[in-house]
């Protein structure tokens, strides 16, 4: 068995008993961001890990598909120029100059380079630990997102953008050019569309509606404008 997934399947056992004792402190989820691409021969591990995680409540993994090592000998069919931007954001952000994968980025503050399950499972545990800053809901009506949001103390200073992300389950790609030629691989959670919904000053309560087409899953993320700290973040199915 691979070493990272049996690892991880560990840490995921740790992770449910300790929701079941902070079950009453209902703490929001982790979001855990993967920039990663087909044409890296490194990824698998870290796509493997998020295929783990997506099984969970407490975490919600992404998979944001980045489109430049297409040119090494295989176009990855899930990369978006606009996920490569905010990877790119991400370094500005944290006073970087390259990007790279796979690279992890926890509840958008703490970031992972490569697949370290021991310490993404430390960053997890240490974000769950923190108090909740932001009651949010989000429903599904027809194909329509409702949304509500309320900060439960006082946000960071700045601006907070109000975030819809789809994405799909499951993939299964057959790799025939590359790095990774040959390779029958599956992803989780592959992110297909990413858009800004709204701005919000943290103070007011926030009331929103938005068109939701399709039958296929989401995320609303409420985030720092920077990027910055995810201040709250919930799926919608």
């Amino acid at each position: 068995m691979n070493p990272v997934v049996s690892f991880l399947a560990a840490f995921c056992i740790l992770l449910g008993g300790a929701a079941r004792a902070q079950e009453d402190a209902a703490p929001p989820p982790v979001v855990v961001e993967l920039f990663t691409s087909q044409g890296c021969a490194s990824c698998p591990p870290a796509d493997a890990m998020i295929a783990e995680l997506a099984a969970r409540d407490d975490v919600i993994p992404l998979a944001l598909h980045v489109d430049y090592w297409d040119y090494i000998g295989w176009k990855d069919i899930y990369a978006d120029p606009a996920y490569t931007l905010r990877q790119k954001a991400y370094a500005q952000a944290a006073g970087r100059n390259m990007i790279y994968t796979p690279q992890i980025i926890v509840n958008g503050l703490d970031d992972i380079e490569g697949a370290r399950p021991m310490e993404l499972a430390d960053r997890i545990m240490a974000h769950r630990a923190r108090p909740a800053m932001v009651v949010l809901h989000a429903m599904r009506e027809g194909q329509t997102l409702r949304l509500k949001a309320r900060a439960l103390d006082a946000l960071p200073d700045g601006t907070f953008l109000v975030h819809l992300v789809r994405y799909a389950p499951s993939r299964h790609t057959r790799i025939t050019e590359g790095e990774n030629a040959g390779r029958n691989l599956d992803y989780a959670n592959v992110v297909e569309g990413w858009q800004v919904l709204d701005e919000w000053d943290g103070q007011a309560p926030l009331d929103l509606s938005a068109d939701l087409p399709g039958p296929s899953p989401a995320v609303v993320l409420i985030q720092r404008e920077g990027p910055g700290v995810i201040v709250a973040a919930a799926r919608v199915r």
